[in-house]
């Protein structure tokens, strides 16, 4: 019960500050569903442990950082109660479009980014679930 407290003091005071989530270590796990693809091929799940702060919200999606994405991001962020949007914004929009949408509410964050790879038919989306399990490491010196 008084971790659920804490939780939700957090998470308000995460609001308060203009943080889209509470700062500290999530739990991410990310599932990449293919609905083309053979029914073996079509999902693939990462999971990681990483700090996220509110800043660090767009880089949520491991698929982000893949080669085919390089010099693709989330930007124009638009914000309703516990849900953030983006467009996804690439270098050269021959590259891919798309669009995510995250929700968070008292330490867990789910969402998705809906993905179109530009002069290929191939769309294809990444899930998300994060869970916070405390704050961030302090960092070494």
């Amino acid at each position: 019960m008084v971790l659920v407290a804490a939780a939700s003091l957090l998470c308000a005071a995460a609001w308060a500050s203009g943080e889209a989530v509470a700062p500290g270590t999530y739990e991410i796990t990310a599932q990449v569903v293919m609905p083309h693809l053979e029914e073996n091929l079509r999902y693939a799940t990462t999971r990681e442990r990483r700090c996220l702060r509110g800043h660090d919200l767009a880089s949520v999606f491991p698929i982000l950082r893949h080669h085919s994405l390089e010099g693709c991001k989330l930007g124009a962020e638009t914000r309703s109660g516990g849900t953030t949007r983006y467009v996804l914004a690439c270098a050269s929009p021959q590259v891919a479009t798309g669009a995510a949408r995250l929700d968070a509410a008292s330490g867990r964050i789910s969402g998705s980014l809906e993905i179109k790879m530009g002069g290929k038919n191939m769309t294809f989306s990444q899930r998300i679930d994060a869970v916070r399990h405390g704050d961030c490491a302090p960092p070494h010196e």
